[in-house]
């Protein structure tokens, strides 16, 4: 079960994601009704650590193995989404892959299907697309030497 709950008032949710950059690129994906990207991941399911959870999270949506580094980011995002109020707990680790790239051209979509669009975008193309959450445009470029905790309200 994952690690995420609705009550009246908001929807809790706590969410693994991959720093995951090759060749200047960084991976991102999106919903495919969605206007902006976010890094890719998932929810943590519960009785799972972050770690294996990014990595499950790879391997199913894309069958990617990868290796998880270091914990770049610890984010708790308040936020709106589709109308209803949001508490996210965010690990964001930087990964590597194990195994042959998986560094594609143009969009693509992974092995769930059509619902999720996944693009490796140049670093430098960061700052013309809308990317969630607002801090990663300035942050992907500058990733900090150490674990950064940051409080986001949206």
């Amino acid at each position: 079960m994952d690690a995420v709950f609705q009550t009246k008032s908001a929807v809790f949710n706590y969410r693994t994601a991959a720093v995951w950059i090759e060749d200047g690129h960084i991976l991102l994906h999106r919903q495919a009704d969605d206007n902006y990207w976010a890094l890719p991941g998932g929810r943590v399911k519960i009785g799972e650590d972050s770690m294996t959870s990014l990595k499950r999270e790879l391997k199913e949506e894309l069958g990617a193995d990868a290796e998880v580094d270091q914990l770049v980011w610890f984010t708790e995002n308040f936020f709106e989404y589709k109308n209803a109020p949001f508490h996210e707990i965010g690990l964001y680790y930087s990964v590597t892959r194990k195994g042959s790239s998986i560094l594609k051209h143009g969009p693509f979509f992974g092995l769930e299907g059509e619902r999720l669009i996944y693009q490796w975008v140049p670093l430098e193309e960061l700052s013309s697309l809308t990317v969630y959450p607002a801090f990663l445009q300035e942050g992907l470029l500058k990733m900090p030497a150490s674990t950064e905790h940051l409080v986001l309200h949206t």
